[in-house]
């Protein structure tokens, strides 16, 4: 048992050593994390649920009751949860405060908006026709599409009650009833209701229910963090599997069969190494994790036999990898391979719970869709005990991969080149 601890220790070491390695097993996917959390505004949001308390900018310049209907509504109690609107006199100065990152969308009402939406005559707008600007952050995708929804509900509610007057009037010539002297002031007077109405009327309500026990938020960045850690965990062990059939050629493993030392205990001892190496890229990638992006990963315990378990299943694929090739490059092509088609059908990239049920069956082939699921159990406030399917899924993955790999590894001899 001592050969096989010092065995594995020493690969460890080795691995720590090698800057390559560790820019594959640390940096890259730290970056990845980084970089999406940027990509999906992750980081843009002060609450919990990812678009609470979204800051934005209100330019009015126009003195109609369009435009301060508009600043009503995102000034209403009705959405006092979701928005934190400021007043700003200029457009290019409400525009840079956007490009700074201050707010994540500017909402700009040109002068004449009201009169050239419902003018008085209730006839299409002349000319060219004013139009709200959104102008958005392009790192807070999310929270800039909720505003842009909530204006463009607001415009359509106008547009409706234009075209509508405008019918009801025509009908009304139509039919005799009003002259065409009364035209402009039955005009001017529906645009009054009209734009009171869509002040009164908020365009969106937030209605919110909660049923059983509070539960916690789910922070997004606690689905990107783990989804990049599994994935390039499978770089770890396809590389650990290479470096044993790197040592094959090079005449390192004969010589340890020299020493009172069977086939079996180097090759155990070598597969522990690996499996080292996968819990310390784990581990260490959760604590940069939780000092930098402050993530809370949930309970300590479930969280670390989660990692056990993972990595268990994740070395599983990497011997069965070296089992079936002949050579280092052949366990480095197919590992990036392998890494890559794991990190997308795994959800890595991609929540698989929108995909189809057959691409959901074949995600369990991979440690990354029952990693992830453990990993969003843990952050949305599960124990140890919640863990019970994702820790099935991974030890039944992990024991048939060994398996099988021993089959195949008992039909080579790894004592000589």
């Amino acid at each position: 048992m001592k050969k096989l601890f010092l065995i594995g220790f020493k690969d460890l070491k080795l691995v720590f050593r090698d800057r390559a390695a560790l820019t594959f097993m640390l940096l890259a996917p730290f970056l990845l994390t980084l970089g999406l959390g940027f990509v999906t505004g992750a980081y843009k949001s002060s609450g919990s649920s990812g678009i609470s308390q979204i800051k934005i900018l209100i330019v009015n310049q126009d003195d109609g009751q369009l435009g301060q209907a508009l600043v009503d509504l995102f000034q209403s109690a009705d959405l006092a949860d979701l928005v934190a609107p400021t007043l700003v006199s200029e457009p290019e100065t409400a525009r840079l405060q956007i490009d700074a990152g201050d707010a994540a969308v500017a909402i700009i009402v040109p002068a004449g908006f009201t009169d050239n939406i419902i003018p008085k005559d209730i006839q299409a707008p002349a000319g060219e026709v004013l139009q709200i600007e959104v102008y958005k952050d392009p790192l807070a995708p999310v929270s800039a599409g909720v505003i842009q929804s909530i204006v463009e509900e607001f415009i359509s509610r106008v547009e409706t009650g234009r075209v509508g007057g405008q019918v009801i009037v025509t009908q009304m010539l139509a039919a005799g009833l009003v002259t065409p002297a009364q035209v402009s002031a039955i005009a001017a007077e529906m645009g009054q209701r009209q734009a009171a109405a869509v002040d009164k009327a908020p365009a969106i309500t937030l209605q919110s229910a909660q049923s059983g026990p509070a539960q916690k938020a789910f922070n997004p960045m606690a689905y990107m963090a783990p989804g990049m850690a599994l994935m390039f965990l499978m770089f770890t062990v396809s590389n650990g599997g290479r470096s044993i059939l790197a040592e094959q050629a090079q005449g390192t493993l004969p010589r340890l069969l020299v020493s009172p030392t069977n086939s079996a205990q180097v090759l155990i001892g070598k597969i522990f190494g690996v499996y080292l190496t996968g819990v310390a890229q784990m581990l260490i990638l959760i604590e940069a994790c939780s000092l930098l992006f402050g993530l809370q990963w949930g309970d300590p315990l479930g969280m670390l036999v989660l990692v056990l378990a993972a990595v268990f299943a994740a070395t599983g694929w990497g011997m069965l990898i070296t089992s079936l090739a002949r050579t280092p490059g052949q366990v480095s092509s197919i590992g990036t391979a392998i890494m890559l088609t794991f990190g997308i059908l795994g959800g890595s990239f991609i929540q698989i719970s929108y995909m189809p049920g057959w691409f959901q069956a074949l995600s369990k082939i991979t440690p990354n869709a029952w990693g992830l699921d453990g990993f969003t159990i843990l952050g949305m406030g599960g124990s140890l005990a919640a863990l019970g399917k994702p820790l099935l899924g991974l030890a039944v993955l992990g024991v048939a991969l060994f398996l099988v790999s021993i089959l195949l590894f008992s039909r080579r001899s790894f004592a000589q080149k």
